[in-house]
Parts: structure tokens; C-alpha cells; sequence
């Protein structure tokens, strides 16, 4: 388990690839925090460090996000904060995703927990305070 202490925005980066250096082989990833910790602003420099160069935005009301990497990859961010029961991810198409061999990055992990079967890298990110977060991953 790797622990990163960060104290400013700046330094998500090195967050960033460290995670997917210390999971080379992973593509589900599991975030969890409180809101207003940064799982969203993490997940995007995930995306940034593994080769996406468009705009990035949260997918709170579309519950997924396709992008893609400047070599043709697709890259998945799912927001699953406004579901009710996990059955709503599954009619999107959640599994899917899920076995398309991409990388799948969710928000609110614990809401779809059921259908994922541990099979995920989780991502823990505590606020220290309002500048500091502590990731665990």
C-alpha cells in the first residue's frame, strides 16, 4: 500500500503516476473521499498522465465519460453519486466497460461495489485540510 501527502494541487502529477506506475497491469480503479476531496481533479490528471488532451469535465449527470488518449485509447469516468441502487449501472452498460480491457476510473465506488466483485484497485483520498490531502492506494 503507498501513502502520498500532498499539499497543493500542483503536486497531483506525481500522485497520479505514481498510482499507475505502482498498478501497471490494473484498469479499474476505485475512488473513494468525502465530496469536495479531489477525486474528480485526480481522475483527471490520471488521464492527463496516461495521454487524454481534451477538456475533462465531472460525469455527476451523465454518469459516464468517454475520453480519449492521443493514441486511440478510450478511457472511461463514471460519477455514480446520483444512482440509487446498482442496478442503474448495469443498465447503462456498466460491465461493459468493465471488461473492455480499458481503463475505468469510478467515483463513489461504494454505491456499485456489488458488481465490480473486488475486482479493482481502490484509491482512498482523506482530507488533512483544506489544502492537504492524504492518498492511499
Amino acid at each position: 500500500m503507498e501513502h502520498k501527502l500532498i499539499a497543493k494541487e500542483s503536486e497531483l502529477p506525481a500522485v497520479a503516476q505514481a498510482l499507475i506506475e505502482a498498478h501497471p497491469q490494473e484498469r479499474v480503479f476505485g475512488f473513494f473521499g468525502e465530496m469536495g476531496t479531489g477525486k474528480t481533479t485526480l481522475i483527471k490528471e490520471i488521464c492527463r498522465y496516461l495521454g487524454v488532451e481534451s477538456d475533462m469535465t465531472s460525469p455527476t449527470f451523465a454518469i459516464v465519460n468517454e475520453y480519449w488518449t492521443a493514441n486511440g485509447q478510450p478511457l472511461y469516468h463514471f460519477d455514480f453519486y446520483r444512482i440509487d441502487e446498482p442496478d442503474d449501472a448495469t443498465r447503462i452498460g456498466f460491465q461493459d466497460y468493465l471488461y473492455s480491457g480499458n481503463y475505468c476510473f469510478i467515483e463513489w465506488t461504494e454505491k456499485v461495489e456489488s458488481l465490480l466483485n473486488g475486482e479493482y484497485t481502490p484509491v482512498n483520498i482523506e482530507r488533512v485540510d483544506e489544502e492537504t490531502r492524504m492518498f492511499t492506494f
